[in-house]
């Protein structure tokens, strides 16, 4: 995953590079101009002051002035010399317009949603533009380091410690799975399972997805290959009050979390995102996951941002996190809605439920110096 946003960050960093390569050459021509300037006007000095005559006019500061403004916007050249006769050079915008423009498009086209890609590249130009480096350094840690910053604001968005917040909330914890069809909740639930008896948390499944055939003898099939407790009810029963009982059964028995199951539902099914409401009533949960699959990409995105305005969700799961070399809807998500991605499913075993860490995945995309 992310090898997709690796690649264009990475490209956007050697355009940079490049631009300021260029910027350093050409600040070198212009200091060995000026100094050629100089060694003719100290020439023509000493030439006057032997021969008897008057001494050159001195340049007027003003007018010296107003000619390196003249030369564009920005710094002008003879301040470009300065700097870069002392072993410093300045980032300008026009340097980095072309390299942003094109690592805009690029991220669109990896999926990233085109408010965060604008916020990633508007980032970056304010962190970039204006600094100041030695001259002796590549400028390649200074780029990569903004370039990490901006990808971290971006999707560390509303995170928060998971395993904090189970352990600190009162017993049982009820965490309730959403999102559309297909998508992998049920085994997220079994692998959520795991991961909590991992760390010493019992666990009570409720199929709260009442409505879709072979839905008990699904997630049955993971109690059982788990060793975990189920409880469900009849086809086309209340999925509140599955859920409830389930609540209900852990105070009796001290089990520590309920994970609860939900049908797949789309946003524009009224009636599903209504028991979604009345879960929410009835059973309070602790927390609200939604599940999509990273794959799909800009359609994750679209979804979590309806499904956290029909029915208020505290964190994200992307399954299918392996299959996916772009990372767009990884990136897109916890911006757009506000809410963290809190776990990537990265295969089909029980055990395959990693942490969502933001400077884990920076490092990874961007290098360790970023992080």
């Amino acid at each position: 995953m992310f090898d997709g946003l690796k690649e264009k960050l990475g490209r956007f960093r050697e355009d940079v590079e490049e631009e300021a390569v260029e910027e350093a050459d050409a600040d070198a021509a212009a200091v060995a101009d000026e100094e050629r300037t100089e060694a003719t006007d100290a020439d023509a000095e000493a030439a006057a002051e032997r021969d008897g005559r008057e001494r050159p006019d001195e340049p007027d500061a003003d007018a010296e002035e107003a000619t390196d403004e003249g030369k564009g916007e920005g710094q002008g050249l003879a301040q470009r010399a300065r700097l870069f006769a002392t072993g410093k050079a300045i980032i300008e915008e026009e340097e980095l317009e072309e390299p942003l423009e094109e690592l805009e498009l690029s991220l669109l086209q990896g999926d990233v949603e085109m408010s965060v890609a604008g916020e990633i590249t508007d980032r970056l130009r304010e962190e970039l533009v204006g600094q100041t480096r030695a001259q002796v350094q590549t400028g390649h840690h200074m780029v990569e380091r903004a370039i990490g910053d901006a990808l971290r604001d971006v999707i560390g968005v509303g995170q928060f410690d998971f395993d904090a917040r189970i352990a600190e909330a009162d017993k049982p914890v009820t965490i309730i799975f959403t999102g559309v069809n297909g998508v992998g909740k049920t085994t997220t639930i079994a692998k959520m399972a795991r991961y909590l008896e991992e760390r010493g948390y019992s666990t009570v499944l409720a199929n709260g997805d009442t409505y879709r055939a072979g839905a008990n003898e699904q997630i049955e099939e993971h109690a059982e290959a788990l060793g975990k407790k189920i409880i469900t009810h009849e086809q086309g029963g209340d999925p509140a009050a599955v859920i409830y009982d389930a609540v209900e059964y852990a105070k009796a028995h001290d089990v520590d979390v309920v994970l609860g199951d939900t049908a797949g539902r789309l946003h524009t099914s009224k009636d599903l995102m209504a028991q979604l409401g009345k879960i929410d009533r009835v059973v309070d949960p602790d927390m609200t996951l939604f599940v999509d699959e990273a794959v799909a990409g800009q359609d994750a995105t679209n979804r979590a941002k309806q499904f956290n305005e029909a029915a208020e969700i505290d964190g994200v799961v992307l399954t299918k996190a392996d299959a996916d070399s772009q990372g767009g809807a990884a990136v897109s998500i916890a911006h757009v809605t506000g809410k963290p991605i809190l776990f990537l499913g990265v295969g089909q075993g029980y055990d395959d439920l990693e942490r969502f860490d933001p400077d884990e995945i920076v490092r990874r995309v961007v290098g360790e110096d970023a992080a």
